[in-house]
Parts: C-alpha cells; sequence; structure tokens
C-alpha cells in the first residue's frame, strides 16, 4: 500500500502549480475579450439641446432615468461622465428646455436621474439620452418604455474614445 505524506515542499509546489493555472486563465471563467460601443439610436438626437444643465431633479419627479457608462473594450466604469437626459412628460414636451437636464456617473459609472413621468409621444412612451462631453464618441439614446405605467427606464452607454 502507498503512503502519501502532507510536506511542506508538495505544499509549495501544488500551490506554485495553482498559481500558475489561475494565472493562466485555466481556472477562471471565460471572460470577453472585447466589449462593443454603444451605436446611437435612430431619433435618439430628436429635440437634442447641447449645454442642458446639470440638475439634482428635473421637475417634480416621481419618475427615474438610470444606467451605466462604461469604456468599450475592457468595460471599465467611467466616472464623473455627464448624461443628459429630456423626455416627453406630465409636465413638458422634449422640445421644451426645462423638460432637460443632465447628470454625472460616479465612481462605479452609474447615474440616474428623477424626472416627472414620461408619457407617450408619437405614440409611444420613451426618453432621451445623450453622452456628449467630447472625450467619447457621442451617443443618442432613446430607449421605449413597455409600459406608459412604468416609473423607471434604463439605459445604459459603452463609451469608445475619440
Amino acid at each position: 500500500m502507498a503512503r502519501h505524506l502532507f510536506s511542506r515542499r508538495s505544499a509549495l509546489v501544488t500551490g506554485g502549480a495553482a498559481l500558475m493555472t489561475g494565472g493562466s486563465g485555466l481556472l477562471a471563467p471565460a471572460r470577453a475579450k472585447s466589449l462593443a460601443p454603444t451605436r446611437s439610436m435612430r431619433g435618439g438626437a430628436n429635440n437634442y439641446r447641447p449645454g442642458a444643465p446639470i440638475v439634482e431633479r428635473i421637475g417634480g419627479g416621481g419618475f427615474w432615468m438610470y444606467g451605466t457608462v462604461r469604456r468599450a473594450g475592457d468595460g471599465a466604469p467611467l466616472a464623473g461622465q455627464r448624461i443628459q437626459i429630456w423626455a416627453h412628460t406630465t409636465e413638458g414636451h422634449e422640445r421644451d428646455w426645462h423638460s432637460h437636464g443632465a447628470t454625472l456617473t460616479n465612481d462605479k459609472g452609474e447615474f440616474r436621474l428623477e424626472m416627472p413621468q414620461i408619457v407617450p409621444a408619437f405614440g409611444q412612451p420613451h426618453g432621451h439620452l445623450a453622452y456628449d462631453s467630447g472625450e467619447f464618441e457621442t451617443v443618442f439614446l432613446r430607449p421605449v418604455m413597455k409600459s406608459s405605467k412604468d416609473t423607471k427606464l434604463r439605459a445604459d452607454f459603452v463609451l469608445n474614445p475619440v
């Protein structure tokens, strides 16, 4: 009967092998090599107004627009990025200045901005968002809500450096 002893040397060899294998990715889960940038959506730039002010809230609130901003390729979260938001709401049309506002992403690349309830325009309840700060390519989004009764809408950006 063979007898196996656990020694300090075998622990070092086994630990070293595990580190080398883990470092090569054999033990790590598969990861995407590149995150594709978000493409602008048709109609996303409708009623866009450059330079909308950074605000705490648009109007009386009650509806939340939120999402994330990441860098194309590695998917790193992007802090301090300006996202402009506007929509047709219970308090105004998407062309009205008071229906526009901007916010900045936090350290995790997340943003959120409260605004009045979005209502249908052209038959669809939808919001408009834009990344337009200049460090990355400009992207306009026009996400459509599942229902005009929804009280939040998510939109995520993956940005390509200029």
